[in-house]
Parts: structure tokens; C-alpha cells; sequence
């Protein structure tokens, strides 16, 4: 392989320096704190680290900021993804981490980048410790949603959720019936017309593109749910909500 030559000089010229890693245990307890919300250990090891912070981190660039920004953007990827195992919201967690790299990336101050890494650590706990005292849904069945509204526009049945977080269908439809009080039917339709009612009262689309985008089998189809919701047909929601959004947006430009 062309990077051994590479890998070999680096690991020597470690083992000569004295250089040790920090150990891999340590690194996932460390993650594992975080997405159990444990915002009392999050905060201690940040502490602990924190005067020689780089100690048993390598080196991915020469220059010490760019150094320090690399590990940045490496550890709010893994805050993030051990966050959404937990339950934490795929879009807030990865919304979340796209902020603080853009808050990281407009740093050159190394000891700003390394207190950002404990605010960026508590923050990510902090939520995950909140979602786990309100335990509003499992983890499950927050993974049911997230695949839903990333799916709206594909034939949802109990069976491809099922599979999807698997879960046996008939006990993910009993899970998520106890949690979100309504059955996962109910809750796919609901979602559908509350993301059709979003591009009507935002968008020129037109009924026939929002059905086709929303996976309903036909316009006349998506019609006759939206009215059942909503009392009124979605032309009639557009005429009533559409100009509103119009005359917003101008006062907003004025």
C-alpha cells in the first residue's frame, strides 16, 4: 500500500518521542458520558484535560490552529452521531454540529478552540440530558419518526418501519400507538399534510407536484385527505395562507 512507507516513518518516529495516544476506552467513555447526559463527568474530564488539552491527541497539521480545528471537526462528528444513537434528533444533531464548526472555522485563537470544545461537549450533553429526563419517546420509535419524515415521498407501511428499526411490526405498532397516542397510519398521513400545508402556504407548486412529491397514489387522493384534515380543499388553504406569506416577506423587504 503507498501509505505504508508513511505509517511505518510516523509510528517509529511516535515511539521515539515517547508519544502514547489517549486510550480507546477512555476516548468512548468519554462519548458514552455524553449521550447519556451526564453533564457532571462531561464537565470534570473537559477540566481535567484541559491544561495540557492536546496531550495523546496526534498531529494532522503543523500549523497549531488548523492542528487543533482538525480534532474540532473530528470530535463534534463523533458528539453528534453517539447523540443521534441515543435518541437525540438526526437534524438537531447535525444542525447543531454544522454550527460549531462554522463557529470553530472563524477561530484563530487556540485557547478560544479549546474552551469552544467544552461548550460544544455540555451542549450536546445538556440536550441529551434533557431528552432522557423528559423520555418522551424511545429510542425506537424517535428512529420510526426520523424515518418517516425522511421518507415522505415512499409508500410507508408498518412492515418497511418495522424492518427499518427492527422491531417485530406488530409490537413497533403497540411502541409507538402508547407513545404518540395515535397509530403509525395516522401519524405518516398527519406528517404528509402538515409538510403539503408548508409548501402551499410557501411555494408555487402545484396540487398535482405536492401530491406526487408527498407519495399519495393520486391528486384526487391527496385532496380528499387534506380536506378530511383540514375542513377545506388545499386550493382553498393556499388562497387563504399564500397571500399572507407574500405580503410578509415584502414588509420584511421593505
Amino acid at each position: 500500500m503507498k501509505t505504508d512507507r508513511d505509517l511505518n516513518y510516523r509510528l517509529y518516529i511516535q515511539r521515539n518521542d515517547g508519544f502514547t495516544r489517549s486510550p480507546f476506552e477512555y476516548e468512548l467513555s468519554f462519548y458514552r458520558a455524553v449521550q447519556s447526559g451526564d453533564t457532571e463527568q462531561v464537565r470534570k474530564r473537559f477540566e481535567s484535560i484541559r491544561p495540557d488539552f492536546m496531550k495523546g491527541k496526534g498531529t494532522l497539521s503543523q500549523d497549531p490552529v488548523r492542528n487543533l480545528m482538525y480534532h474540532f471537526v473530528t470530535a463534534v462528528a463523533l458528539v453528534a452521531r453517539y447523540c443521534v444513537e441515543g435518541g437525540l434528533g438526526h437534524d438537531t444533531a447535525y444542525t447543531l454540529s454544522d454550527i460549531y464548526i462554522q463557529r470553530a472555522d472563524k477561530m484563530k485563537d487556540i485557547d478560544e478552540l479549546i474552551d469552544l470544545f467544552g461548550e460544544m461537549e455540555l451542549d450536546f450533553a445538556e440536550r441529551m440530558r434533557t431528552l432522557k429526563k423528559d423520555n418522551v419517546i424511545s429510542l425506537h420509535v424517535r428512529r420510526c419518526i426520523d424515518y418517516i419524515y425522511e421518507h415522505l415521498h415512499e409508500d410507508l407501511t408498518l412492515n418497511v418501519l418495522a424492518e427499518h428499526v427492527g422491531l417485530n411490526p406488530s409490537y413497533l405498532s403497540k411502541l409507538f400507538s402508547k407513545e404518540k397516542g395515535m397509530s403509525i397510519k395516522t401519524f405518516v398521513t398527519r406528517a404528509k399534510i402538515s409538510t403539503a400545508e408548508n409548501l402551499l402556504r410557501n411555494s408555487d407548486f402545484s396540487c398535482l407536484d405536492i401530491s406526487l412529491a408527498l407519495g399519495f397514489s393520486s391528486q384526487s387522493a391527496f385532496i380528499s385527505v387534506f380536506r378530511k384534515i383540514n375542513g377545506m380543499t388545499p386550493k382553498r388553504f393556499r388562497e387563504l395562507h399564500y397571500k399572507d406569506v407574500i405580503e410578509g416577506n415584502k414588509h420584511s423587504d421593505e
